[in-house]
């Protein structure tokens, strides 16, 4: 039997508030095991770390049960503390009685009875604990970053610079992301590209920088210090490394009738093309779906007119497999498509465009050369509504509940520019409230009122629609208590934000949680807000939630620094909670090794003896160095023989019964 001491956390009110702390610690002093109970304002400080120590030496404790907050927070302190009092770390049980009772009780007698059965189950536990003794695994000292955009940029600069090596992929041809189709930044107004080109330049000149552009990562697998990764370097039919850049190919290819993506689809591009003049790599990509001849068996002019020998219709997709201490998922954003939103008649009308959609239209590189045209006629708009909030903060499940926190701000900048540029045209501008809350970004949005004389109108459009080439926009105005109608030569409409569509599937990869709307989840949102749950997996910018540039870049440098701190060791400690099969019970079924996200079970044939008969039998073999303990396996075992140390069967059944006894 385990000589246990059980130590209440006041938490302050947190959990003082709506638990009787003294009546849990004077509950728990019968329990099997228990020897000392005590109540302290804050166990987690350096003073209730040094009671738990006192009574470890002077009650000759084996282990401990600290009733406090989620062991996510305070489980890495508590066995700190039981190592410098000389028990094994993990012989330290966490009761949850703040988030899984004092957050969601009113009622103290209520809480305070749940409090003392959560305890009582982390006794139960604890009483079957056994010392455990955590390994050692090499760090492979390299990085993955997944995405191109500012974020993996910036990311992998910082990790570069810091002496590692870093492996940039990104799905599109070129790195530089959604930063590389804006025209100005807010809220200093600066060229998007003049900040951005000298980073991608940066990245791809750097020494320890490797890019796979038009590539896409296929699979996962290793934990934490040793992943392997699979990438699939997609063919770009063009040898990059006879390439020399010259556009002859983009221009001669007779096929101009794919939508350019980076334009948003607002202009044409060729079969085989270079998204953009700064693009990095500067090599060609043939669109297969547009290639005459992929379609066709015919054309090649690509091929006649390259002097440097550099296309290959024969090039096909390549798998390249890496190993990397850390990765970072920096897979950015998508504007919400608008499918579902109708009123707005986004789908008929060519003269109602999105916040990206306008930034091409007035930008110097765009399909107009910055001179803003309605996309219908090629006429200047006389009168602009911008619109905002399409799909943001939206209850009517056609959109997304959050706000995406960047459209009062870019809606802002639209409307100064185009007032400034064309001051003989009405800017008007539907909102639902104006949220400005980073630095000197309120002073900016009041210039577009008050320098500018932008019409803010605080109401929603209710309905657009086309009458004599005219846009009738209505809407409410809800400070002066009427509908009006304005009509529009041009709708610009703010879209919410979402994960890039790959954001899932890369999160199965990664074995990472999302949370509802497909945002990465952060370890802790206050303490963690880089790195996700999965050891090793790091988040850098709108992949993790909606932020600004300066937020984005901020991020991405922080993750970085966690990155950097993991790759400079040369060993990291292993989880000792790792699966483990009995060989008696094991029937080779497979089951555990095909839900495996880590592919640490194996089976072998071994000479079993079962009471007394001796055979030889395929049992599964667990490789403790390469399993993260995550239980799969233990629940799908048919024959119960796999089981997790820390966490076993008896264990798990210990908590149940003394919950199911109150």
């Amino acid at each position: 039997m385990q000589r246990i001491g059980v130590f209440v956390c006041w938490c302050g009110s947190n959990i003082a508030a709506t638990v009787d702390v003294e009546a849990v610690a004077e509950a728990l002093k019968n329990e099997p095991g228990v020897v000392y109970t005590a109540d302290y304002q804050y166990m987690c400080s350096e003073g209730g770390q040094s009671r738990i120590k006192e009574a470890v030496k002077e009650h000759g404790l084996t282990g401990i049960v600290v009733c406090s907050c989620s062991p996510r927070m305070h489980e890495a302190t508590f066995r700190k503390t039981a190592v410098a009092a000389g028990i094994n770390p993990y012989m330290v049980e966490i009761a949850n009685i703040r988030e899984q009772c004092s957050w969601i009780h009113k009622d103290k007698v209520e809480g305070t009875e749940k409090a003392i059965i959560l305890a009582k189950a982390a006794v139960a536990k604890l009483n079957l604990n056994a010392p455990l003794t955590a390994g050692e695994s090499p760090v492979v000292k390299r990085a993955l970053v997944i995405g191109g955009g500012i974020a993996g940029i910036q990311t992998a600069l910082d990790i570069a610079d810091a002496g590692y090596e870093v492996d940039i992929v990104e799905k599109s041809p070129t790195i530089g992301g959604k930063m590389a189709q804006l025209d100005k930044t807010f809220p200093t107004l600066d060229c998007a590209a003049c900040i951005l080109t000298p980073k991608m330049v940066d990245a791809a000149s750097h020494e320890k920088i490797n890019l796979y552009t038009y590539s896409e990562v296929e699979k996962v697998s290793g934990f934490v210090g040793n992943f392997t990764v699979d990438i699939r370097k997609k063919a770009r039919n063009v040898n990059s490394d006879l390439c020399t850049g010259c556009g002859a190919c983009t221009e001669k290819c007779p096929s101009r009738k794919a939508k350019s993506e980076f334009n948003m689809g607002l202009s044409n591009r060729g079969a085989i093309y270079i998204p953009f003049a700064q693009a990095i790599p500067n090599v060609p990509v043939i669109d297969h779906d547009a290639c005459i001849h992929f379609k066709t068996g015919k054309c090649g002019l690509c091929e006649k007119v390259c002097t440097a020998k550099a296309i290959d219709f024969e090039q096909q997709d390549e798998i390249v497999t890496r190993q990397y201490g850390a990765i970072i998922a920096a897979t950015g954003f998508n504007p919400i498509k608008l499918d579902k939103f109708d009123e707005y008649q986004y789908s008929q009308c060519p003269d109602v465009v999105t916040s990206l959609e306008f930034e091409r239209l007035t930008n110097a590189a765009g399909p107009t050369k910055g001179v803003l045209l309605r996309p219908s006629d090629g006429e200047h708009p006389k009168t602009i509504v911008f619109v905002q909030c399409v799909g943001s903060r939206d209850t009517s499940g056609c959109g997304k509940q959050y706000c995406s926190k960047i459209c009062c701000m870019y809606t802002a900048k639209h409307a100064m520019l185009v007032r400034e540029k064309y001051p003989d045209t009405d800017v008007h501008v539907f909102y639902i409230d104006v949220r400005t809350p980073g630095k000197n970004f309120d002073e900016f949005q009041r210039r577009a009122v008050e320098q500018y004389d932008v019409d803010y109108i605080k109401g929603m459009v209710g309905k657009i629609a086309e009458e004599n080439g005219k846009l009738k926009v209505q809407g409410s105005d809800l400070i002066n208590g009427e509908q009006i109608l304005i009509d529009a030569d041009l709708v610009v409409l703010a879209t919410a934000i979402e994960p890039d569509d790959s954001a899932r599937s890369l999160a199965s990869m990664l074995t990472a949680s999302m949370d509802t709307n497909d945002f990465f989840t952060e370890a802790h949102p206050k303490l963690r807000p880089v790195e996700s749950p999965t050891a090793g997996v790091f988040l850098s910018g709108v992949c993790q939630g909606p932020k600004d540039i300066p937020e984005t870049v901020a991020q991405a440098g922080a993750a970085a620094a966690k990155v950097i701190g993991l790759l400079a060791k040369d060993k990291l400690t292993c989880n000792p909670c790792v699966a483990g099969s009995d060989e008696l019970l094991c029937n080779g079924c497979s089951a555990c090794k095909n839900v495996c996200p880590y592919g640490a079970i194996d089976y072998v044939e071994k000479e079993i003896n079962d009471h007394g008969v001796r055979e030889v039998r395929r049992v599964a073999c667990v490789n403790e160095a390469v399993c993260q303990g995550c239980g799969a396996c233990t629940v799908t075992c048919p024959s119960g023989a796999m089981d997790l140390k820390g966490f076993t069967n008896k264990q798990i059944m210990a908590e149940v019964d003394a919950i199911c006894k109150n």
